[in-house]
């Protein structure tokens, strides 16, 4: 049995149309990224393991550089990347700063909903503030960009991964259990565990998950710490932005959020059964071991591909051996793909092509 052709478990080819329709949707979204000041970066694919910050240590997948015996890793996301680039080469920039990406990612294994080892991701980070004000931003080109993909029924689920450590912190009993003991009883709403262990303060939060609206009204019945009813404000505020978009809030969701701050979301579109995004606030480490805040989000442009967007209405045009030129060049200014035969006779439909150039016109093929 010859391996031939074949592609390990979880990676595949791009074949027409939608290698171009992964392209163009990487542009729709850079665009609208850069429409609202984000500058490109271009981080490479292959990092010294150590320099990559973000994404699992089990996702990525290894190797020794035979050049510096030290071990390599291709990136699980790029926005660690940016990062790096941001408090090193762009270090005295002004801030905040406006950086956006798109490129391919690797993973060691995919998983349930996303089987895919190899990803195209894009996105935006705002360095340098995690403000509500930069939230809402962030957010707002997020919404934005998928939207101008043809992306239906948005939605964004917004979390607080940081809530249950700063109750603790402001005297919340966690009774007999340990703070991560807490956070998983609450990832999993495992009410019976949390009330064994006498940490029963935090068993309403599980009930406050929902409609954003009625999720910080539950909240806000409860004995919170002034820091966290003022994050509260910023959500409701933040939520009130998004209009024509459902958002939810679950105050305790921590998968996947376990480098974020005072806020994560994840966006969601109709026919596609994983998100298409995540995002939210974090901090980004300098070399002398101060903590810089930011916020940005990453999409998945695979499963936009998936769904059939993204496919220019760009007609096809064959024309026969003879063609000038300029007729050429006058037609892909109208817009049609002009494809060029090579021998006469050549057939429209066996080239793709809709249309064929006779008797000086566009015709149907």
């Amino acid at each position: 049995m010859t391996s031939f052709g074949l592609l390990p478990e979880g990676l595949r080819d791009r074949l027409p149309p939608q290698a171009q329709a992964l392209a163009s949707l990487v542009r729709t979204l850079t665009d609208v990224c850069a429409a609202h000041g984000y500058e490109r970066v271009a981080p490479p694919l292959i990092e010294y393991e150590a320099s990559l910050a973000s994404g699992s240590s089990r996702e990525r997948l290894r190797f020794t550089d035979p050049v510096s015996q030290m071990t390599l890793a291709l990136r699980s996301d790029i926005t660690g990347q940016v990062g790096r680039i941001a408090v090193t080469r762009l270090a005295g920039q002004a801030r905040p700063l406006r950086l956006m990406y798109a490129g391919q990612v690797a993973r060691v294994r995919g998983d349930q909903l996303s089987p895919e080892r190899e990803r195209t991701q894009a996105g935006a980070e705002l360095i340098g503030s995690d403000s509500p004000a930069a939230a809402a931003e962030v957010l707002a080109v997020a919404v934005e960009a998928l939207t101008a993909t043809g992306l239906t029924g948005l939605s964004v689920d917004l979390t607080m991964p940081t809530l249950v450590a700063d109750l603790a912190a402001a005297g919340w009993s966690l009774g007999n259990a340990s703070l991560s003991d807490v956070q998983a009883w609450l990832d999993g709403k495992d009410v019976g565990a949390l009330r064994a262990a006498g940490a029963d303060q935090y068993v309403p939060l599980i009930a406050a998950a929902g409609p954003v609206n009625s999720a910080l009204a539950a909240l806000k019945q409860l004995d919170l710490p002034d820091p966290v009813l003022a994050r509260l404000d910023a959500i409701a505020a933040l939520a009130g932005g998004l209009n024509g978009v459902s958002v939810t809030l679950d105050p305790t969701e921590r998968h996947g959020f376990e480098y974020q701050t005072w806020l994560g979301f994840s966006l969601f579109g109709a026919g596609l059964m994983a998100e298409v995004g995540r995002g939210g606030a974090y901090t980004v480490a300098h070399g002398d071991g101060r903590q810089e805040a930011a916020i940005g989000f990453s999409l998945y442009v695979d499963g936009l591909v998936d769904l059939g967007l993204g496919q220019e209405a760009r007609t096809r045009v064959l024309l026969p051996v003879g063609t000038s030129a300029d007729i050429g060049a006058e037609l892909r200014q109208q817009g049609w793909i002009t494809v060029a035969a090579l021998e006469v006779g050549a057939e429209a439909k066996a080239l793709n092509c809709s249309h064929i150039f006779a008797d000086g016109a566009v015709r149907p093929a």
